[in-house]
């Protein structure tokens, strides 16, 4: 009986959360597509930015889309850029690049979502951000990238990549990371793709791999090998499927212990029989996985970015 009334109760108080952030005013927006925020080995790395047309100095989000490493677009936030502008927080939705069999692209991805958190900081004024309260949002690989970039973005191999860049002196760090289904143990991630798609193996594309041709590499591009103290000043929010058969939720939930163990604020939101791939779904429908944690997501960020 306890735990029904418990179960009411949280309820009850996610209802009335929800409730006060939906009768907020909400902002008009002004959208700049495809602004280049760097240029990487001949690459022109663009995003889609949504900011509050009011004058102000936002808070702000760096966007991060999944597909596996080598898919994808930054149109994956088209619903979230909107949702979070309207309510008083800037996203800027990247696109970074892709591996193939013959391009792997760590960790030069990681180092293209690093120069974005650099061109925000560093474009503060014109983008009417606040350069002290930047955060990251990314889903499914994108979850993998926004959290090893929000532990250990600046640390080698990942700061040493493009000393060149206009803002290369500007530190990456952020103040919160909100991950979907994201991969965190890249070992964790072969094994399981060994069994569902053996000829498709993202991992070992995405880092030119095998884990019996070099184990190291796949230990320094997990997020879950810098949950550790030093790096606990960073929130997170994690959200994930409980159905989801393309990453194990069983991911997202030993992150979350190792986040914890190492004194993080971690806020944890599964989603009950939730598959994968619906942090790109509309926010406006009712019956939708996202729907349910993107008043959670909103919350965080208001309180901890």
């Amino acid at each position: 009986m306890r735990s029904v009334f418990r179960n009411v109760w949280i309820g009850t108080m996610l209802l009335a959360a929800t409730s006060v952030l939906s009768a907020q005013a909400l902002l008009d927006v002004e959208t700049r597509a495809n602004v280049t925020y760097a240029t990487h080995d001949g690459t022109e790395l663009k995003g889609d930015y949504y900011v509050p047309k009011a004058p102000g100095k936002y808070p702000v989000i760096v966007a991060v889309h999944g597909g596996g490493w080598v898919g994808g677009s930054k149109s994956g936030y088209t619903y979230w850029g909107p949702y979070l502008a309207q309510r008083g927080i800037a996203l800027f939705a990247v696109d970074y690049r892709l591996a193939s069999p013959a391009h792997p692209t760590y960790p030069g991805a990681i180092q293209d979502i690093r120069a974005a958190i650099q061109f925000v900081k560093a474009k503060a004024a014109d983008l009417k951000t606040d350069p002290e309260h930047v955060g990251l949002m990314g889903d499914s690989a994108g979850g993998h990238l926004v959290a090893l970039t929000g532990l250990a973005a600046d640390k080698p191999p990942f700061s040493t990549g493009y000393p060149g860049d206009p803002y290369a002196n500007v530190s990456a760090s952020v103040k919160a990371v909100v991950a979907a289904y994201g991969i965190y143990d890249m070992a964790q991630q072969w094994n399981h793709d060994q069994l569902s798609r053996p000829r498709n193996n993202i991992s070992s594309t995405f880092l030119g791999k095998f884990p019996y041709e070099d184990r190291k590499i796949y230990f320094e591009s997990s997020p879950m090998s810098y949950a550790t103290r030093e790096n606990s000043n960073v929130s997170f929010l994690l959200t994930w499927g409980t159905g989801d058969d393309i990453v194990d939720p069983k991911q997202s939930e030993d992150f979350m212990l190792a986040l914890k163990q190492a004194d993080f604020f971690v806020r944890p939101v599964p989603v009950v029989a939730a598959p994968h791939f619906w942090m790109a779904d509309p926010l406006d429908d009712p019956r939708g996985n996202v729907t349910f944690a993107a008043p959670q997501i909103l919350r965080f960020l208001k309180t901890r970015l």
